[in-house]
């Protein structure tokens, strides 16, 4: 059974940084594409970095670019979000997902599989 545990969001000043991390269990992570997706209240789902861990390819959206880094650690199965310089507008509840397609734009939530539970990041301003 595939799993994934999203964790590490908070509350934080406007300018200042969280570091969100996605526990991954139940399938061979160095060739899976692990991702981040975003929802905000009122608003879709939207895909903003992924990573294919035995490459070290990575995608984001333009929202996010230059901000986010996404990064995995293969010997702990965990993928990380360092979140720099956040807005208000990144509040949102953030999701992992696997089993998917990372190449070259920011994912697509029907591309993947297996999302695990939010964790909520809010950006006061």
């Amino acid at each position: 059974e595939v799993q994934l545990q999203a964790s590490g969001g908070g509350l934080v000043q406007a300018g200042g940084s969280l570091r969100l991390s996605c526990a991954v269990s139940g399938l061979t992570f160095g060739n899976s594409a692990i991702a981040w997706f975003r929802q905000a209240p009122g608003k879709e789902r939207e895909g903003i970095a992924c990573i294919v861990s035995d490459n070290d390819d990575t995608a984001y959206s333009d929202s996010v670019k230059g901000r986010f880094t996404i990064a995995s650690d293969n010997a702990k199965n965990t993928v990380y979000l360092q979140m720099n310089s956040l807005k208000s507008e990144d509040t949102a509840v953030y999701y992992c997902a696997t089993h998917g397609y990372c190449s070259g734009h920011q994912p697509i939530d029907y591309m993947y599989d297996y999302f695990g539970q939010g964790t909520q990041v809010t950006v006061s301003s």
